[in-house]
């Protein structure tokens, strides 16, 4: 009778050849007689009670009953008793902690059962695995060389379940409501998988969670994307919601910071490129309107206007609220520089643009009409 060896990948702390085991069940033994029983029957119940019985005939074998147990998961994931099916797996997790397949699976089934908290769990663990890999304890007469040739092999034969997780983790980060929850799963993300090609996309909801009408934590969110920028200084999106955020501050630091992130957003997107992409454009025009904005923070009307008459250009027709803001903001400053017939046409444009700006462009469009001319 042919026989075969059931495998299952373990990263484990204390190494003895290898940094990443294969728990085995060797061919021919009694508990992989079982299981090449088991596999034959074809009555799903039937199978269920016999991966049952076997683990409790080998309970004081860790690797049949992790094994047994797995399958126990996936036969209940098959079935469609996704509760039951997460128990069990837990189970094999328990005997097998930092298994990738159980950890894959687990978090498989936690994705299908839209649990987040769980999905993140999983991936959290595997992310920590992965990366403890080669960290454990070089073991006595094992060189350097073997050793880190080692953990580059373990690496590789666990990678695309890595990359898997991190994927799972990434859907859960995007599917979460709660911007709480959600910037603890971005935490979570970050430690866990540090250099993710998800990096730059989690950093953008971090800092819209972070922002205004989500958590509106100030602090956090420019702790946050000056660390997305030291890795990434030409982050876009990071540079644009930095100046966005400094601009709002009041110190004249942050305003001057706000003037070079805004500068550099405008140089990076060349939104006014003839072969402009909208994306390109509407970073190039929030960019010059928040630009803009810091001049008149900075007492240079007079500079902000070409910024805010930019940003108006590039934003028409993109984003209505981003272009009634760049409005707004142009007519305050033709207001501010005695141009009353200029701010006149500028604000009754901004009132057309349904949104937020509407009213207040309505009120400072009444203030500008009814305001007598400045002496030259």
């Amino acid at each position: 009778m042919k026989h075969f060896w059931f495998v299952l990948w373990l990263a484990i702390p204390l190494c003895c050849e290898a940094q990443v085991e294969r728990i085995m069940i060797p061919a021919g033994s009694p508990e992989d007689q079982a299981l090449q029983t088991i596999s034959k029957e074809t009555d799903p119940q039937k199978k269920v009670a016999a991966y049952e019985d076997f683990v409790k005939t080998y309970a004081s074998n860790p690797a049949a009953v992790a094994f047994g147990n797995w399958q126990l998961a996936q036969s209940y994931q098959g079935a469609g008793d996704l509760a039951k099916a997460l128990e069990y797996g837990d189970k094999a997790l328990a005997g097998s902690p930092h298994n990738f397949d159980i950890l894959v699976s687990q978090a498989n089934i936690a994705q299908q059962m839209k649990d987040n908290a769980k999905v993140m769990d999983y991936a959290e663990r595997g992310g920590e695995v992965f990366r403890g890999i080669g960290k454990q304890g070089k073991p006595s007469g094992v060189s350097d060389q073997d050793f880190a040739t080692q953990a580059a092999n373990d690496r590789e034969a666990v990678k695309s379940s890595y990359e898997y997780l991190q994927a799972v983790a990434f859907n859960a980060i995007v599917e979460e409501k709660d911007p709480k929850v959600r910037m603890s799963y971005i935490e979570r993300f970050t430690a866990a998988f540090p250099d993710s090609k998800y990096g730059e996309q989690v950093s953008q909801y971090a800092m819209f969670t972070l922002g205004p009408g989500q958590l509106n934590d100030q602090a956090r969110l420019l702790a946050f994307g000056e660390k997305s920028l030291a890795s990434n200084p030409d982050s876009v999106p990071a540079l644009l919601l930095l100046a966005n955020a400094y601009v709002e501050d009041t110190k004249p630091a942050s305003i001057a910071k706000s003037v070079t992130y805004a500068q550099k957003v405008i140089v990076l997107s060349k939104g006014e490129a003839p072969d402009a992409e909208r994306s390109q454009k509407l970073s190039a025009g929030v960019a010059h309107s928040t630009l803009g904005f810091a001049y008149m923070k900075q007492d240079k009307t007079a500079a902000a206007v070409p910024e805010l008459k930019s940003a108006a250009a590039l934003l028409k027709g993109q984003d209505e609220v981003a272009y009634a803001t760049s409005l707004y903001r142009l007519g305050y400053a033709y207001a501010k520089l005695n141009k009353k017939a200029d701010a006149i046409t500028v604000l009754n444009e901004a009132i057309k643009v349904p949104g937020p700006l509407q009213q207040p462009s309505k009120d400072l469009l009444s203030k500008v009409e009814s305001a007598k001319p400045k002496a030259k």
